[in-house]
């Protein structure tokens, strides 16, 4: 499994954000130079965090970008979800209906356990966490 290019920039989108800190608002082309992000693309980014509620937009003279929450409180999980839409290692793990084999597969309790544990970690690491 590999998150999208998309997701990634997201996650340094929002790093950059959350060492700026909750109230300040950054322009859009300074977070993209800072976390080297076409920035074409991160526009598209930042429609979709904002949307999820994860960032708060304005335009102007004063505009920019900030968090909508604390660090401590938007998880890499968060993140990704917003772009990528819900992780899913297998398609049977989120309808086991999908596979003819599932009551009889050695390989659906090893997807469900990895997909638990990677949603996991990433739901309890926030980017008050992160280092660096």
């Amino acid at each position: 499994m590999q998150i999208t290019r998309q997701a990634d920039y997201a996650i340094r989108a929002v790093r950059y954000l959350s060492k700026q800190g909750l109230n300040q608002r950054s322009a859009t082309s300074t977070v993209a130079r800072e976390m080297k992000i076409p920035p074409s693309f991160l526009a598209k980014i930042i429609s979709q965090l904002s949307i999820a509620g994860l960032l708060h937009t304005s335009r102007g003279a004063r505009g920019g970008v900030s968090l909508a929450y604390a660090p401590g409180e938007i998880s890499l999980l968060d993140v990704v979800e917003a772009i990528d839409g819900p992780i899913l290692l297998n398609e049977c793990v989120g309808d086991p209906g999908s596979c003819q084999f599932v009551d009889d597969c050695a390989m659906h309790p090893i997807w469900t356990d990895a997909q638990e544990m990677l949603v996991k970690r990433l739901r309890e690491t926030t980017f008050a966490t992160l280092k660096n």
